[in-house]
């Protein structure tokens, strides 16, 4: 099953489209902004660089997969089941600086 899944992660992530399709402020607000504004104490608030500098140490690649498969209390896809990979990174860019 994991194979399955790091293989579509793969193809979404060599699936031509440079960049995110989505704007990051807007797939924030819509799918992030829930979890991510510190009403939940174990999701990194938006902006918190101590509380995502441990987290983006695992690279990209990673915190993308994360947000893919879901993490602890984070459901798979992050509230976002339209987002590309690259609108994933996009995101976690926007709430990791």
């Amino acid at each position: 099953m994991k194979r399955v899944l790091i293989a579509g992660v793969a193809l979404l992530w060599l699936s031509g489209v440079a960049n995110a399709s989505q704007d990051p402020e807007a797939v924030y607000a819509k799918a992030c902004a829930a979890c991510h504004n510190g009403q939940l104490p174990m999701a990194p608030k938006r902006g918190d660089k101590a509380a995502w500098e441990p987290r983006m140490a695992k690279g990209m690649d990673a915190m993308v997969l994360s947000v893919t498969n879901g993490l602890n209390a984070m459901p798979p896809g992050g509230l976002c089941m339209d987002c590309s990979a690259e609108d994933y990174q996009a995101v976690i860019k926007v709430m990791s600086e």
